[in-house]
């Protein structure tokens, strides 16, 4: 993919990028090593290889989907400023 002063000055646009001609002419040859290196990316055989999600293949250990620490809403309202009937007491904030 050929890239010209025009199309940088489109994607600097899109970034909302202020760059000086001189800049956009700098990056015209930036940008297209970087195409150019993406395309020479897309010739390589990867034929038999399997994505990754992650580079490292550990799994993440998992405990049972179970309550632990429920019934204690007395417990929690002591630490409230205000409690009333077993909720918690704030300020009105809608008229």
């Amino acid at each position: 993919m050929a890239l010209d002063t025009k199309t940088v000055a489109r994607i600097a646009t899109l970034a909302r990028i202020r760059l000086t001609p001189a800049e956009q002419d700098k990056m015209v040859s930036e940008l297209g090593g970087l195409i150019a290196w993406v395309e020479q990316l897309g010739e390589v055989d990867v034929t038999g290889v399997e994505p990754m999600t992650s580079v490292a293949g550990l799994k993440p250990k998992l405990r049972p989907d179970m309550v632990t620490d429920g019934d204690k809403r007395e417990a929690v309202l002591l630490n409230a400023p205000e409690a009333s009937e077993g909720f918690f007491v704030v300020p009105k904030v809608v008229e």
